[in-house]
């Protein structure tokens, strides 16, 4: 449709978006009608159940597993770790068939229909009697009659088509809502920023709730009203997305980013001989109107990685396997540079993933007695590393940047990756905390002969408070510093990507901790002792193995350390906030050198 320049510019605000986003339909779109919060309040209020559904069944699996189930502690831990970790792996491929197929939408709609029908039927697994084993009153699951393989095929079945679920909703859901706002616009551009705010208090509200009413209402009332709730959840949440639909905006699928990275390591292997020249300007390249068409970024060639350079050297032969554009050499570097550092996130996921495993088995040891016949679930304990990260995000954002901004003159205070690091040193702080604590659990319960009989330990749960508060702040730094750290080093045509990095660590954190967990056991039942992790913990050593993680956490540490020294940030990242405050503070200026690697 063709209009003129005067009802196409406002103001000298252009009325069309300028990031290449569309319509369904693939036409070009108003930003007065689609996108920005008008669009974004649907993600959020989606995340917000979404969140309350996925959290309703991973905070107390391992109660269900153990009581219900009667699997022992390893086992069950294990099975905890592994379908997280499962969770955490599959957004790789939904970002995968977003970004080279279908489109985020698209990909969404088809995972939240998979994600809805896995959460149906373990409702269904869990409320049907022939889906589970009889009831056991014994403390011992080992004396428990073991579900069949019918009912463990059916239970586990429905989780892990609910993992497959959500692998294609993670990654496409926050980039969806970041997709709202067009990069090229100043005003919106300070608005996507604010969306990552609400983006996570989103995710406060859905989990604070899962931990607390709704495990309460799994231990206390019943799990068939404790998973139908989540259910329910989610199909409201879906629901709610699709109302949204005439307002979003959308961007096409660019291709895979493994098949692009992978034209340019092949394409530079193929060249090693060749010589890279000294002038960048020699190197091949596409023309700029091609990139501004696109509503796309040229990004200059750099020093760094050098060797796949030689992928753009202009020989004889045109093929994409031969000869990459340098943009698409660049973005090629910036996903390979950030995996020293998604290494070093993987020992900390690690200690994540104990929360919602062995912290929950050490609270059931517990008293959980509050006032009068109110007992406290222990998975609810989870519900303060909620409250303590939103707590220490507002002291961070509202007191520490502006302390630390006035001497670093970091828009942000301190580096992502500096703030990365304080989370790592909480991590090792939490572990020497949990050691110290199940020592002097293990101390009362041989005081009171429980030992032996497994019974319940005269302390109170809330002894365990302090590394559910620490995990909280840990995460405050470390976590929220992770996501935005990936999202914002990726190329703007792999964000998708760079979104699922940070849910990866998370995966193989998780199956870290169930090969941990296995090996620790396996290792120290032999030669006759009895080993660090037994079903009864009164006679186990987790003291021995938080103490191992608080050593693990150190070396790794290390390791980070050295890896960030040799990290370079992308320039444009590091200063998107110095440009935001240009931009801002004069409206009408625009950056004109498109040649200037730029998010």
């Amino acid at each position: 449709m063709a209009v003129s320049a005067s009802s196409a510019t406002e103001n000298g605000r252009n009325e069309y978006t300028e990031d290449g986003t569309v319509d369904l339909k693939g036409n070009p779109i108003l930003r007065s009608k689609r996108g920005g919060w008008t669009a974004c309040s649907f993600v959020v209020v989606y995340e917000v159940f979404e969140r309350m559904a996925y959290y309703g069944i991973s905070s107390n699996l391992i109660i269900y597993l153990t009581n219900k189930l009667h699997q022992g502690t390893v086992k069950s831990a294990n099975n905890v770790t592994n379908w997280v970790g499962t969770v955490w792996m599959t957004p790789i491929l939904g970002a995968y068939v977003a970004d080279a197929l279908l489109g985020r939408y698209w990909t969404f709609l088809i995972a939240s229909a998979i994600y809805l029908m896995g959460m149906s039927l373990l409702t269904l697994a869990v409320s049907v009697n022939g889906l589970k084993p009889p009831h056991c009153v014994d403390k011992n699951p080992a004396n428990c009659e073991k579900a069949n393989t019918v009912q463990l095929a059916v239970f586990f079945g429905a989780l892990y088509t609910l993992a497959v679920g959500t692998g294609g909703t993670k990654p496409n859901i926050s980039t969806i809502g970041a997709d709202q706002f067009d990069e090229f616009d100043p005003k919106e551009k300070a608005q996507k920023l604010s969306f990552f705010n609400w983006w996570m208090f989103s995710i406060f509200l859905g989990t604070l709730f899962a931990n607390s009413v709704l495990v309460y209402i799994q231990d206390n009332v019943g799990w068939t009203l404790g998973y139908g709730l989540p259910t329910a959840g989610l199909a409201i949440s879906i629901i709610i997305f699709l109302a949204g639909t005439p307002f979003y905006r959308h961007k096409k699928p660019t291709g895979s980013p493994f098949t692009k990275m992978a034209k340019v390591i092949v394409a530079a292997l193929r060249k090693w001989r060749v010589t890279v020249p000294a002038d960048p300007k020699k190197l091949y390249e596409l023309d700029l109107q091609e990139y501004a068409n696109k509503g796309k970024y040229r990004i200059d060639s750099t020093p760094s990685l050098r060797f796949l350079n030689k992928a753009c050297v202009k020989t004889d032969s045109t093929s994409p396997w031969m000869l990459c554009p340098v943009t698409q050499v660049e973005e090629t570097k910036q996903i390979l540079r950030m995996i020293p550092i998604l290494i070093a996130t993987f020992v900390p996921s690690t200690m994540i993933a104990q929360v919602h495993t062995l912290f929950i088995k050490q609270g059931t040891t517990l008293n959980r007695h509050v006032v009068n016949n109110f007992k406290i679930p222990p998975a609810s304990l989870v519900g303060f590393v909620t409250l303590s990260m939103l707590i220490s995000v507002v002291i961070y954002d509202q007191f520490f940047v502006k302390i630390t901004r006035k001497r670093t003159k970091n828009p942000r205070g301190i580096s992502l990756l500096q703030r990365m690091g304080i989370g790592m040193v909480f991590h090792i702080v939490i572990m020497v905390v949990a050691s110290m604590t199940e020592r002097y659990r293990l101390k009362v319960a041989k005081d009171h002969g429980l030992d032996v009989t497994g019974g319940q330990v005269p302390l109170s749960i809330f002894i365990l408070l302090p590394q559910f508060i620490l995990m909280g702040t840990a995460d405050a730094f470390l976590e929220v510093a992770k996501i935005e750290f990936f999202y914002d080093q990726a190329p703007e045509s792999m964000k998708s990507l760079g979104t699922s990095y940070s849910m990866t660590t998370l995966g193989a954190g998780n199956f870290i901790s169930s090969f941990l967990l296995s090996t620790v056991s396996r290792v120290t039942k032999e030669n006759g002792h009895h080993g660090w992790i037994q079903n009864n913990l009164n006679v186990s050593h987790l003291d021995y193995y938080y103490a191992f993680f608080a050593i693990l956490n150190c070396f790794n540490f290390v390791f980070f350390l050295v890896v960030i020294k040799f990290y370079v940030y992308k320039a444009e990242v590091s200063d998107s906030l110095r440009l935001l405050k240009e931009e801002l503070g004069a409206s009408n200026h625009r950056v004109t050198d498109q040649e200037t690697a730029t998010i």
